[in-house]
């Protein structure tokens, strides 16, 4: 259980219940090119969780045998530098899944990745990237010297491709994180200035996503070290907004670790909270190939204030 966990698992945060099952979020491992500040798994270069060929064909085998999931977000760490990364999106592209790639850009600069981009445009992958900012200082400050530049190339190659392009069918989101213990701005108003400034740049992108940090792992713990992280929950919990519960992404979502073992959302996956608070401590996804999870609980903790407060946020952006 995470350090932060404690301060977090009394909550007075409303039961929630699943709706329909759309989409397997899949943790392929915890290695990562880079050591983000904001980083909820903590991930990092010296990271060495990967998910294994067997569990991935345990993947495959909860989307054939739940077709009404159609689509499957690929997260990390990195999730490309799992060496069964291509071989499952290849796989649940045969199966007529939509499949999501959370890159952080500067993999696409690798060594060893260099054909990655192609591979991506070929498959019909969405890829959902991560750039915290437009402004240079503001990214390099975040993620580490050079992340900036490295992005805006690895951005330019993916236009090149078609994706961003109108009309491609290849679609390319980015993914803004504060800087700190604060809300996202609007996500409209923002979309509007990163086309601006991007657009300076001659970089086209499809939707701009804006995601709250979360209290957990790294950032949880960086909180917690300056003495920040009573006051940002408080920031979290007056921010509660009732009519997002509707739309959290937990009801629709089911989230799978680099083992195979599933949750309600990825956070809860950091968190080693069980899926649906039940008093087994690990189910794996070869318990559930035939399982209807629609109408069961989820679990819950204090952190979940953060996908309700002010406008709402997931993996796809804000709620409202």
């Amino acid at each position: 259980m995470h350090a932060t966990f404690p301060l977090l698992q009394a909550t007075d945060f409303p039961p929630i219940h699943r709706a329909k099952l759309t989409t397997v979020q899949v943790n392929l491992g915890y290695l990562c090119n880079q050591t983000c500040v904001h980083c909820h798994v903590n991930a990092g270069p010296k990271r060495t969780e990967l998910m294994g060929k067997e569990t991935v064909t345990h993947v495959l085998a909860f989307l054939h045998a739940q077709p009404q999931v159609r689509t499957l977000d690929l997260t990390g760490g990195a999730p490309e530098m799992n060496p069964h990364f291509r071989y499952l999106i290849s796989e649940a592209s045969e199966l007529g899944v939509k499949v999501i790639d959370r890159c952080n850009l500067t993999i696409l600069e690798e060594p060893g990745y260099e054909d990655l981009a192609e591979f991506l445009a070929t498959q019909q992958v969405e890829i959902t990237a991560s750039l915290p900012c437009y402004l240079e200082d503001n990214v390099d400050r975040q993620r580490g010297n050079g992340v900036f530049e490295a992005s805006v190339r690895a951005l330019h190659r993916l236009n090149a491709l078609g994706y961003g392009r109108q009309g491609s069918g290849r679609v390319l989101n980015l993914v803004y994180n504060p800087q700190g213990p604060v809300l996202p701005p609007s996500q409209q108003n923002l979309e509007a200035a990163y086309r601006e400034h991007l657009g300076e740049m001659d970089i086209a992108f499809d939707h701009l996503f804006t995601i709250t940090n979360m209290p957990i792992a790294r950032f949880g713990s960086t909180l917690v070290s300056k003495g920040k992280f009573h006051d940002y929950m408080r920031l979290l919990r007056e921010s509660y907004r009732p009519e997002n519960l509707d739309t959290v992404m937990c009801r629709g979502l089911l989230s799978v670790d680099w083992q195979g073992f599933a949750y309600d959302c990825d956070f809860n996956q950091m968190l080693h909270l069980p899926l649906g608070a039940g008093s087994k401590p690990r189910t794996h996804i070869t318990e559930l190939l035939g399982k209807d999870l629609q109408d069961e609980p989820v679990a819950i903790a204090d952190h979940c204030y953060g996908c309700t407060a002010g406008q709402g946020s997931s993996c796809g952006g804000a709620l409202a």
